[in-house]
């Protein structure tokens, strides 16, 4: 969801010649993008790589019409996800005979909050009992929703849940690197816009070389320059220096005042070499990505807010503590085998004529399913990404107090890869649950998982103190979710290779017999929320047409 990688790939070789030599080559238009959103912003680069066709959006446009008479036909839907909630509030409107099959006690599968008392047990055997305060939570799923994600927004207002802003960029908050500037961690809003002043500066003068001559206009030249000058705050020589220019976008050494001495002074920049050897930089495009873009949301009170709200729609159609353990279909139906987790693993069976299947494949991949051989290749080719994130409750909001950071995120080399501040309650005052890491796949997720949970929060503190060193006297408790190691999933989230997803994608979303699969992992927004429900309206429309011309 969001690791350190920056917008666009870096290039592998660079030229020490003069950018004026006629041999330079021409910078691409893809590549001035690049630069643009690096100098400019986020939604400057947006607007341009829109309109060259590299971004896009959310299809949903409001909530689909099934038309045409089901005869009375009958799904049986495996899993209350939200993908699997979906399905079923919009099969049963169409007056379709629906039930569902879960296997926890609670709706939402990976949209999920965890609350003081919560208990939870992970692959073998490991139990944690959260000890937060009353009105604390984490989210070890989803924490965020994009504004373009029409379908979830348009479902949690139908559905009554209530959002509130997410703050995805502090520019209060940290970018650190254990390498660099002796540990320390620098803000944002100084690495931001020193980086920004400092690659304006370089673009600032290849423009005013020629160097861009092929590509760009005189007229947009000219227009180039200014905007140059003024996002990269350059001075009148284009340069990039301490100044009141640079400080209006880094901030002051010393900020303005009242009364006798009230005068601002000057902060000096970081150097552009001490920013890119530093690797500072890779935090910064956490905020470019289309992704990322404010304005985000959260539900108010957590992000398991809206599982619990999808639930409400369909009373008495989940049956919880259900473990799929076969799916077995004919020419007139689909038979599922489940243990009764509530009753001591008695096996029972589900009958229906059809089946939306909204397992994770991680799951589906190890039970008995009677489909085509393409359907099962491409449940079979793919995996799913290693993710740990870690909940940390603190006897007092320092960040807030202290360090006057009042949400967003800080990003750090250090394993724990970054720190989430609460986005809700802020300058409340009291205790608060930090997101204390989220390692998303490789070396560092895979390290976290092999450890036990209360070795994971040991860590997370060390870690997080090399930032914050009033974690090791705030800290109270704590609790770290391997997703690996979470029973219903195995796994976060799908994760395709290119080539894996042209060989098997459409064999995946295929309807094969009487079975069609939905979730996150059937569609090109895996991760999100987003991805599951529009996999879901996809299916059911393909499927809802099957069963009316039958």
């Amino acid at each position: 969801m969001s690791g350190d990688a920056t917008m666009g790939s870096s290039r592998t070789g660079r030229s020490d010649g003069n950018m004026s030599d006629p041999a330079t080559p021409a910078v691409s238009r893809r590549r001035l993008i690049e630069l643009i959103g690096a100098t400019l912003g986020g939604a400057g680069a947006y607007q341009a790589m829109t309109r060259l066709g590299f971004a896009a959006e959310s299809p949903y446009r409001g909530p689909i019409r099934l038309e045409g008479d089901p005869k009375g036909a009958s799904v049986v839907i495996l899993g209350a996800g939200l993908a699997g909630m979906t399905a079923a509030i919009e099969l049963e409107r169409a007056s379709y005979r629906v039930s569902v099959l879960e296997y926890n006690m609670r709706p939402g599968g990976r949209n999920w909050s965890i609350r003081g008392g919560d208990v939870f047990t992970e692959l073998g055997g490991a139990t944690q009992t959260c000890g937060f305060d009353p009105g604390l939570y984490f989210n070890p799923g989803p924490w965020r929703i994009p504004y373009h994600h029409y379908a979830i927004l348009d479902y949690c207002r139908r559905f009554g849940v209530a959002l509130e802003p997410f703050v995805q960029l502090n520019h209060n908050a940290y970018l650190h690197s254990s390498n660099a500037f002796d540990g320390k961690p620098q803000r944002i809003r100084e690495v931001k816009a020193d980086f920004e002043g400092g690659v304006a500066e370089l673009l600032a003068k290849a423009t005013r070389k020629g160097a861009l001559d092929d590509d760009v206009s005189t007229e947009d030249r000219e227009i180039l320059l200014e905007a140059l000058r003024s996002f990269g705050a350059l001075d009148s020589d284009f340069r990039y220096r301490a100044g009141d220019d640079a400080s209006g976008h880094r901030g002051f050494a010393k900020g303005p005042g009242g009364g006798l001495g009230a005068d601002p002074v000057n902060g000096e920049p970081i150097g552009l070499n001490d920013i890119l050897t530093s690797r500072l930089w890779r935090g910064l495009g956490n905020f470019v990505y289309y992704d990322f873009q404010t304005t985000m949301m959260q539900p108010v009170g957590g992000m398991g807010r809206i599982g619990e709200a999808f639930a409400r729609q369909i009373p008495d159609r989940i049956r919880y503590g259900a473990k799929v353990v076969a799916i077995r279909q004919d020419e007139s139906g689909v038979t599922i085998g489940f243990e009764d987790m509530a009753n001591g693993g008695a096996v029972e069976e589900a009958r229906a004529d059809w089946c939306v299947c909204a397992l994770p494949l991680s799951i589906l991949s190890r039970l008995p399913v009677d489909v085509s051989q393409p359907m099962k290749a491409a449940i079979d080719a793919v995996p799913y990404a290693s993710v740990v994130k870690f909940g940390l409750q603190f006897s007092r909001r320092f960040w807030e107090e202290d360090e006057h950071i009042f949400g967003g995120i800080s990003y750090t080399d250090l394993p724990i890869r970054q720190i989430s501040y609460p986005s809700a309650n802020m300058n409340g005052g009291g205790k608060g649950v930090l997101l204390g890491g989220y390692a998303w796949d490789g070396p560092n997720a895979y390290e976290f998982t092999a450890m036990s949970p209360a070795e994971r929060v040991r860590r997370a503190v060390e870690f997080g103190a090399r930032i914050h060193p009033q974690y090791l006297k705030e800290f109270e408790n704590g609790v770290a979710v391997a997703w690996h190691r979470v029973p219903f999933t195995l796994g976060c989230a799908g994760e395709w290779s290119d080539e894996a997803r042209k060989a098997h994608y459409n064999d995946l979303c295929a309807i094969d017999g009487r079975i069609v699969l939905a979730g996150e992992h059937a569609s090109f927004i895996p991760a999100w929320q987003e991805g599951a429900i529009l996999s879901a309206l996809d299916a059911i429309e393909r499927l809802h047409k099957r069963v009316v011309a039958s």
